[in-house]
């Protein structure tokens, strides 16, 4: 067995898919590359691959990771070039390795997603902007109530920002850099931290018209920060 260790992207051909259709696409990508993969046993058989963490439905990406189980392995620069040619526009593969051993999985170890989410701006005073972000960074705690089939939870949003969030001015809109932990008993989504700086400390967005990107996922210890391809 070979563990192949793929970075891809998410771009905005296939914004509005959702993660089980990415995930469709790269199972039709390996099927037509002819990559050797693995197969689970039993009734069902599924192909062995997984994720690094799922991104929503009109959320892009510029580094996501998969690993894809082989049982054997085939030379890297073929494997990609095969990959390459059967992926759909959208996907790109940015790099690629073998893991060697038995390895955790990768959503056993990324905790860490940074986002840039670009948003248009309802007011033309930056000073307005930077008030509304200083006192949501400043705020030892901050609420969110999430909604779901399954009834309302309280989310503390603080406790899942890795570091305050950082700002850049565009014309007619603003670009929120986030970066957001990943913990086994949940996160927020950065969809959610932009509603919670409009709903209580006014930030003048329209939020109805945010764009997601997620721009890095990552091993971090809090100091160093890599990538699971440069494990």
């Amino acid at each position: 067995m070979a563990k192949l260790r793929l970075e891809i992207t998410k771009g905005e051909e296939i914004r509005y898919i959702s993660h089980l259709d990415y995930a469709s696409a790269m199972e039709r990508a390996i099927i037509r590359a002819k990559i050797p993969v693995a197969y689970s046993e039993g009734f069902n058989p599924h192909m062995k691959l997984s994720f690094a963490s799922a991104l929503a439905v009109g959320v892009t990406s510029q580094a996501e990771y998969v690993d894809i189980e082989c049982k054997e392995e085939v030379d890297l620069s073929q494997a990609i070039k095969r990959l390459t040619a059967a992926l759909p526009l959208g996907i790109l593969i940015k790099g690629a390795k073998y893991i060697q051993g038995n390895v955790p999985a990768l959503m056993a170890i990324v905790n860490l997603a940074t986002y840039d989410v670009t948003v248009p701006l309802l007011a033309e005073d930056i000073g307005i902007i930077e008030d509304s972000i200083r006192w949501f960074n400043e705020a030892e705690t901050v609420s969110y109530v999430r909604e779901s089939p399954k009834g309302k939870k309280e989310i503390e949003v603080k406790q899942y920002m890795a570091k305050a969030v950082k700002i850049v001015p565009l014309e007619k809109a603003v670009r929120l850099m986030l970066e957001i932990k990943i913990t086994p008993t949940g996160s927020i989504k950065p969809g959610e931290v932009v509603v919670a700086l409009v709903g209580m400390f006014d930030l003048p967005v329209d939020i109805d018209n945010l764009l997601i990107h997620r721009t890095g996922l990552y091993i971090s210890d809090g100091n160093v920060q890599v990538s699971p391809v440069e494990l």
